[in-house]
């Protein structure tokens, strides 16, 4: 019976593998190191060289495996040297050709592979460089794909060059014949160092052909201030001498024809002829390999952009120190504003304002120091030694002081602020992993006191943080559960003390806690993911409620509703309302929405025109709390508000303070000329009440007209007693 050609190609191949003896031999260190940088650089647990024999896969180098081998037909590595390039799987459980393979299936739990092929020069692909990981991925890139080919090409050069050493073992003979066609350089030398063999290989590699080469000293390739130490070396060795450098592999400078130095990579053997000794080497350019293996350490230890340490080498270094006990204070800062860069100015604008920064942030520490960036706007700076927080405090704000410089970018100034938080060791923990936690806290107190700060690390941060965790782990289950209670502050006409309307505040009916106001909880609802859909649940509800006030004789009732910046970066906020007056019955001029100077200032483009869309839909505009911020009176002409709310500080402060009173005064004034209505917050006394009423101020709301409540004690407190859910359902039924 004749062979079939997949057999005759098979059959091929495991003969190729066979070429490289390295079935059933331990793994070179070259092999070795190349899995290890692998499974660094794509942060995986395992990296393996794999070989695919016939009927079994051998694991030659590997990292994260215990097992040497295992059959072929369970291999995933079996379907990779069937392709021409990379193999990626980011879920084997969602691939029809490897859900129910044991790697994925059994103790190994395989989700995430990826593999390349490793082909022979005749183009026989005798295994794999492969990557694998328990977690799946969403995407595994073209850049990453390019880095694999490359740590691959890397693998195939020590491939060839355990072949030709296999060759030369077998006989001379076999060597010269491999040699012809090598890609690599292949040199023999005689004893006194006269050249007997040149391939052309060799003379691509050093510009000399065969002709010119054969018969020179083996100093032709050799720079002139390096010439005369090999062919004496040969001599020796053939004289008795202990060979240097027979059996090794090296690199070292060599001589193109041109004149030209670089470097190459040789590998030097010795045998006998008639008698005599004779020399062979192995050549290889490695201008190529040097310049591949230099981005490939820069891709795993530098950040691209900055070139500065990236956040593996961080660690490592800030473990090593912590480790021996050394003192070292963690500086963590981020540039606020850097977002706005990016918004009006373009990614370009942002990764030069990035480097600017990551070079003035190196001006102000010392050589020992490590300035490293973590990714995005985020910097950390290691000060080994400096255990003292003033000294620490003292780089930090130069730091500070440095960034707070204007940056030039195509003919604009750009100025951006840091905030920055330091920890301390061995006081504020003993690794990388408790100093940077420690760091980030004391950052994100800065932060919240306002920026172009610094502030040092106490436990009280950590106890914040553990509660803030607490928090964000409870919301969802009082989500789930309906928790959350709405309570309703009146809202009166001063001149006469009319009800007008109602502010809406949530409260939460903690199971555990009891009833929690919104400083208990708020900060952390704003910033979680159900922020959107807490926020549309006060919605409803406050407009539920306050159609059925409008139902039981409220007919001008107004209800104030604040909204959240999740509501408006979610995109159809517009829609929401509508669909909600629309549902409750409510009609829009009975809707007030509040909105903060966070979310003016955050969401500034995009909340005009969703303002001004719920404005067209007769929906009224409040600004809470003006005059206590950084919005500027320009927002007034650009915003479509119907009502400024007077801050309650201001309130307070009015009965002593002149200040006070003419910043209550100017408000007013504003909210004439810009026909809108002022409405004052925080009113306790009858003196407030009379000087607010006095200085021309139209509504109030605070204690002196009542605290917040729950809606039957509203109900009760002005005469409206008729029950939310039974007069959506009468309109529902009448609809």
């Amino acid at each position: 019976m004749r062979p079939t050609p997949s057999l005759i190609v098979e059959d091929a191949r495991v003969a190729a593998l066979a070429e490289y003896d390295l079935v059933n031999s331990a793994p070179a260190p070259g092999f070795t190191q190349i899995v290890a940088l692998a499974a660094r650089l794509f942060e995986v647990p395992i990296a393996v060289v794999s070989l695919i024999d016939r009927d079994r896969q051998v694991f030659h180098a590997k990292v994260g495996v215990a097992s040497c081998e295992t059959d072929r037909e369970i291999a995933i590595c079996s379907h990779t040297i069937m392709q021409t390039e990379a193999l990626v799987v980011l879920d084997a459980t969602l691939d029809p050709r490897f859900h129910d393979n044991p790697f994925v299936t059994g103790p190994s739990q395989i989700r995430f592979y990826a593999g390349i092929p490793l082909r022979t020069p005749a183009g026989h692909a005798i295994g794999t460089l492969c990557l694998a990981d328990t977690r799946t991925r969403n995407t595994f890139s073209d850049a990453d794909r390019e880095t694999l080919r490359q740590l691959a090409d890397l693998t195939v050069d020590r491939m060839e060059l355990r072949r030709l050493e296999v060759a030369q073992r077998a006989s001379q003979s076999r060597f010269e014949q491999i040699a012809s066609t090598s890609p690599d350089g292949i040199i023999c030398a005689d004893a006194s160092g006269r050249i007997t063999f040149w391939n052309a290989a060799a003379e691509q590699i050093f510009g000399h052909g065969s002709t010119e080469a054969i018969g020179q000293s083996i100093d032709l390739i050799v720079p002139e201030r390096m010439r005369g130490g090999h062919g004496g070396g040969l001599h020796r060795v053939a004289n008795g001498g202990k060979p240097r450098l027979v059996g090794k592999t090296i690199e070292l400078p060599a001589r193109h024809k041109d004149g030209t130095e670089f470097p190459i990579e040789l590998s030097l053997s010795k045998w006998q002829e008639e008698g005599r000794a004779a020399f062979g080497s192995i050549v290889r350019d490695i201008r190529e390999r040097r310049a591949n293996e230099e981005r490939l350490f820069r891709l795993a230890h530098l950040d691209p952009l900055t070139e500065l340490p990236n956040r593996s080498v961080l660690r490592e270094r800030l473990d090593e120190i912590a480790t021996v006990g050394r003192p070292v204070s963690v500086l963590m800062l981020d540039l606020d504003g850097f977002k706005e860069v990016n918004d009006s100015y373009g990614h370009g604008a942002g990764d030069s304002v990035l480097r600017v920064m990551a070079t003035r942030i190196l001006a102000c520490v010392r050589p020992i120091d490590t300035v490293s960036r973590l990714g995005g706007d985020e910097f950390v700076v290691l000060l080994p030694d400096i255990g003292d927080p003033l000294r620490a405090a003292e780089v930090a704000g130069t730091i500070i002081a440095a960034v707070a410089e204007a940056v030039e970018y195509d003919g604009q100034a750009l100025r951006l602020s840091a905030s920055l938080g330091i920890a301390m060791a061995p006081s504020h923990g003993n690794n990388a992993g408790e100093l940077l936690g420690c760091a980030d806290l004391a950052l994100y107190q800065a932060k919240s006191d306002g920026r172009h700060c610094h502030r040092l690390f106490s436990p009280v941060l950590r106890h914040q943080a553990q509660r803030a965790r607490v928090c964000r782990d409870e919301l969802g289950r009082a989500v789930e559960r309906g928790e959350f209670v709405l309570f309703y502050q009146p809202q009166v006409r001063l001149s006469d003390g009319a009800l007008v309307g109602a502010e809406a505040l949530i409260r939460w009916q903690h199971p555990d806690r009891g009833l929690l106001s919104p400083a208990a909880f708020i900060d952390v609802l704003d910033s979680s993911r159900y922020a959107a859909q807490v926020g549309d649940w006060v919605l409803r509800t406050a407009c539920i409620q306050a159609e059925a006030w409008r139902s039981a004789g409220a007919l001008d009732f107004r209800m104030g509703i604040n909204l959240c910046t999740a509501q408006f970066q979610r995109g159809d906020l517009t829609e929401t309302v509508r669909a909600t007056l629309s549902d409750t019955g409510l009609p829009a001029a009975s809707l007030e929405l509040e909105i903060t100077e966070n979310i003016v200032l955050r969401q500034e483009i995009e909340l005009i025109a969703t303002l001004h869309s719920l404005r067209e839909s007769g929906v009224g505009i409040a600004f809470d709390d003006y005059g206590t911020g950084y919005a500027s009176l320009s927002l007034l002409k650009r915003f479509p508000l119907t009502r400024l709310k007077i801050d309650r500080s201001f309130v307070t402060g009015m009965l002593a303070s002149h200040h006070d009173v003419t910043i209550v005064r100017a408000i007013l004034q504003l909210g004439l000329g810009f026909g809108l209505s002022v409405i004052a917050e925080g009113i306790e006394t009858e003196a407030e009440h009379a000087c607010l009423r006095t200085e021309g101020c139209q509504e109030g709301q605070g204690y002196l007209f009542g605290k917040p409540m729950p809606a039957d004690a509203f109900a009760a407190g002005y005469g409206l007693g008729v029950d939310a859910s039974w007069a959506l359902a009468r309109r529902l039924g009448a609809a």
